[in-house]
């Protein structure tokens, strides 16, 4: 996986974003949010993905929204032409939240989508569709560029974090020769391509359950485990109520759901429900980690690798308190480092490494 560089903006520059989508509603929609952020400037629009790619050299665009289904050109045909021909364009799906919207929003990422947004599945609320937009595209957006007054640090849209002048090492861990019992991931932007090359990795009969939270909507989540399964020879599953933690097991939590850990006797279940957000995520890495501290204390391993902001952060704080070993993903090898910046920046992880060697360095602790 190639890291994206995250372009800078000229003083008094805006990110220039062609919008693509075969409705006229939404690419207006689309516009509209976008333009009412004064850091962007639409400067053009296109119903395909042949008039989109005819466009892309005239209008100069530094980022593109782009639909999956549409006539003569889908998106994923145009998003594998667009990563030939202008390979640093930023590109941002717009999915719908179904089945064939999921399967191919993964498609594109695995393409090298820099990121996607759900759009809604009708637009009879202006409002409500151009607030949604303009909370989840913006962001999105914005997490791939820097402006003249920003320095290196978390996205625009995230809570800031406290720069340090370097990374700290993290203290001596709790306990340090209790053995692990479960492995807990934490992950955003990025995630699925992520998750993709770590999974491959894990050796057959691997000792431990794995719990993951990636922030994704529902469906997406579910044709997430269907994929990583044909990767690996351990069982990947999407997460339900009740469903049992055990060695070699990987379970990632649903889509819209929290996901916590539950002790039915000496047996460990999940419980999934909808409470309140937390960073603005359902599921949050938060709430898994806490969970994971409360049920196994400091015999855990938490891994955060590349996303926005910094979800994970205070769960993170929770099991290092109680001994866990914390592993963040690298800056280079990091597609947004937000979530594994923060929790570096914190001095909470033993070890900040690149993506290639995160199993490398779960197996020295087991």
């Amino acid at each position: 996986m190639v890291k994206p560089t995250r372009k800078i903006i000229r003083p008094g520059g805006r990110i220039r974003v062609l919008v693509v989508d075969d409705s006229v509603v939404i690419r207006r929609l689309v516009a509209h949010a976008l333009e009412e952020d004064p850091t962007f400037e639409v400067v053009g629009a296109a119903a395909n993905g042949a008039i989109a790619l005819a466009k892309i050299p005239q209008v100069n665009p530094d980022a593109i929204t782009l639909d999956i289904e549409m006539p003569e050109m889908d998106g994923l045909e145009t998003l594998r032409r667009i990563r030939q021909d202008f390979p640093d364009l930023c590109v941002i799906m717009l999915s719908a939240v179904t089945a064939r919207g999921a399967s191919a929003t993964l498609d594109a990422l695995a393409l090298g989508a820099n990121d996607y947004v759900t759009k809604a599945a009708n637009v009879d609320s202006l409002d409500r569709s151009i607030a949604t937009l303009r909370s989840e595209l913006i962001p999105k957006i914005k997490q791939f560029f820097w402006f003249p007054d920003q320095i290196p640090g978390p996205p625009a849209a995230a809570p800031p974090v406290a720069a340090v002048p370097r990374i700290q090492p993290a203290a001596p861990r709790f306990g340090a020769l209790r053995r692990p019992r479960v492995i807990a991931v934490g992950v955003s932007t990025g995630g699925p391509t992520a998750l993709s090359a770590l999974i491959r990795q894990f050796p057959p009969g691997f000792p431990l359950p794995v719990l993951i939270v990636q922030h994704m909507p529902p469906l997406f989540t579910r044709f997430l485990a269907e994929r990583l399964q044909t990767l690996t020879g351990l069982r990947v599953e999407e997460g339900a109520q009740g469903s049992a933690v055990e060695p070699g097991k990987i379970l990632i939590a649903p889509g819209n759901y929290h996901m916590r850990l539950a002790k039915n006797g000496q047996r460990v279940m999940l419980a999934v429900d909808q409470g309140p957000p937390e960073n603005s995520c359902r599921p949050s890495v938060d709430v898994l980690f806490r969970s994971v501290q409360e049920t196994y204390g400091g015999s855990a391993i938490a891994v955060i690798l590349t996303g926005m902001g910094q979800d994970g952060l205070l769960g993170t704080e929770a099991l290092k308190a109680s001994g866990a070993y914390v592993i963040a993903q690298d800056e280079a090898s990091s597609v947004v480092w937000g979530m594994p910046g923060a929790v570096a920046k914190a001095g909470l992880a033993d070890a900040v490494v690149g993506l290639e060697s995160v199993m490398g360095e779960i197996l020295t602790q087991i």
